[in-house]
């Protein structure tokens, strides 16, 4: 009979525990992967910089007053590869109101990212270097793909962490939100 209820009263101790492994997602403060989790408040995106596709030095600054879909991808991580073209799709719908910058951390550089870009035929998605993966360290991206969204004041207004749908209606209205209005012609 005691030993009955030792096992009650360790089975009464761990039973929230267990509840809490077994539901992870109830949890308000874990990350879903290929969501949008908004900043708390926004914050100064950090001073990134990488090159283009002929090595030419890019910092993030030099994008200064345009809003910005910095993605962290690269040709060996199969959730990159999944998501790249809803990328190039939501360059497409989102024209100059958004710009993605793709932002490669293959070690091999152009050499292994270009004959990817080509196959894939990526053309509206401007396509970035970063084969030390300093942009990744200095937005302590846990993981491939990672994504931020910074406005045209460089704040970081939220991130994506993991494959996103980015042209889905869902994720869409997320960033249309974000977007800055458009100036009306009207009554001029």
């Amino acid at each position: 009979m005691t030993r009955c209820r030792v096992i009650v009263a360790v089975l009464a101790l761990i039973a929230p525990t267990l509840g809490s492994i077994a539901s992870p997602a109830a949890e308000p403060d874990k990350i879903k992967i290929g969501e949008f989790i908004p900043a708390a408040s926004p914050q100064p995106a950090p001073p990134l910089s990488f090159t283009d596709m002929s090595g030419n030095a890019i910092a993030l600054a030099d994008f200064k007053g345009k809003f910005l879909l910095v993605n962290l991808w690269a040709t060996w991580c199969q959730p990159c590869l999944k998501e790249m073209p809803s990328l190039e799709r939501l360059q497409a719908k989102l024209g100059p109101a958004l710009t993605v910058l793709a932002v490669s951390e293959d070690r091999g550089g152009a050499k292994i990212v270009e004959p990817f870009v080509q196959k894939l035929g990526l053309d509206k998605v401007k396509i970035y270097l970063d084969p030390k993966s300093t942009a990744s360290h200095a937005i302590a991206a846990r993981g491939l793909p990672t994504s931020l969204v910074i406005d045209a004041e460089g704040q970081v207004l939220g991130k994506v962490e993991g494959a996103a749908d980015w042209d889905s209606d869902e994720m869409l209205a997320v960033l249309t939100k974000l977007l800055p209005a458009p100036v009306s012609s009207a009554g001029r």
